[in-house]
């Protein structure tokens, strides 16, 4: 497990080029993960004749590794903020940076996570506590709100964030299981869910399960439209915001937040029938990782980029 890479960085150059970095500009990684971006951000940053770059991770574990790499804890246009992206605006007032010219959001989950049998991330670990929290003074972990959360909320959860038909079902069986041996294992959800699992569609079925408690113990989605809002006040016009989705709920929010500037996804108009969203969208489509890539990264393949620049008043 040591020589498993922290994180790779899905769609390294495309996101960098879609920030469009120039001189003196005030960058935003919103997810420093293993520092990918963050270092490829640096660089073009230094090769634009400077500039400065904000990253933002709420585990302390990516900000203690940024801090003992040279590279990024060396460099004086580097600002790590230990916090989540859903109070960007705060950050970026407290730091100084009220206005930015570009906004990296890479939504993925770190390699180190999923990797880690402590984390509880991956049905992968069997005898893994069921943690799933990415930052660790949160109170809630995953087995917390399997302990505590009704049989309708967890049909909820597993219905919205999992997209499982068989949502019901599957927070039943939790619940009785629940009722003789706590589930805070790895293996005790997986016992308690197997028998509700298509085998043929094992490995999805799971992985939709572990994405939506995932989803409910971190407030991805609030965290995301959170995000959305304050981004887009705090582009200056003509700056870029680039997000990176990895399943659908995420991806459709963005779509249609580029497309609107709304999260309700209600499309406004002017007297003369133009949108008024406050954005331009410079992918119509997402853009998604080659054959290469995929191969060399396997855990790439679900990753689509939309890219959309602030409006200028002209």
């Amino acid at each position: 497990m040591t020589d498993q890479p922290y994180h790779i960085p899905a769609l390294f150059t495309q996101s960098l080029d879609a920030l469009n970095i120039k001189p003196s500009g005030v960058y935003v990684d919103c997810t420093l993960g293993g520092g990918g971006h963050t270092r490829g951000i640096l660089r073009r940053i230094a090769e634009a004749g400077g500039g400065r770059l904000l990253s933002f991770d709420q585990d302390m574990d990516a900000i203690s590794r940024a801090l003992a790499d040279e590279e990024l804890s060396g460099n004086s246009s580097l600002t790590l903020v230990h916090g989540n992206f859903r109070f960007l605006r705060n950050f970026l007032c407290y730091y100084g940076a009220e206005t930015v010219d570009g906004i990296l959001a890479d939504l993925g989950v770190s390699f180190h996570h999923f990797d880690d049998p402590g984390r509880g991330f991956s049905f992968r670990w069997e005898d893994g506590e069921l943690d799933m929290r990415m930052n660790r003074n949160s109170t809630l972990s995953a087995a917390k709100l399997l302990a505590e959360a009704s049989p309708e909320h967890l049909a909820d959860i597993f219905y919205l964030y999992g997209e499982l038909r068989q949502a019901r079902q599957i927070a039943s069986a939790i619940v009785k299981a629940r009722q003789h041996t706590p589930v805070t294992t790895v293996n005790s959800l997986l016992e308690a869910v197997r028998p509700l699992i298509n085998p043929r569609q094992e490995k999805k079925e799971l992985a939709q399960i572990f994405q939506a408690l995932r989803i409910e113990v971190n407030g991805e989605l609030d965290a995301l439209r959170s995000l959305l809002i304050q981004a887009r006040d705090a582009l200056r016009p003509g700056g870029r915001l680039a997000i990176i989705t990895y399943h659908s709920l995420e991806d459709r929010l963005v779509k249609n937040f580029f497309r609107t500037g709304n999260l309700e996804g209600k499309e406004e108009k002017d007297f003369f029938g133009r949108n008024l969203s406050p954005f331009r969208l410079l992918t119509s489509k997402p853009i998604v990782p080659d054959a290469e890539e995929t191969e060399r990264n396997p855990r790439s393949r679900s990753a689509k980029l939309r890219v959309a620049e602030k409006k200028t008043d002209d």
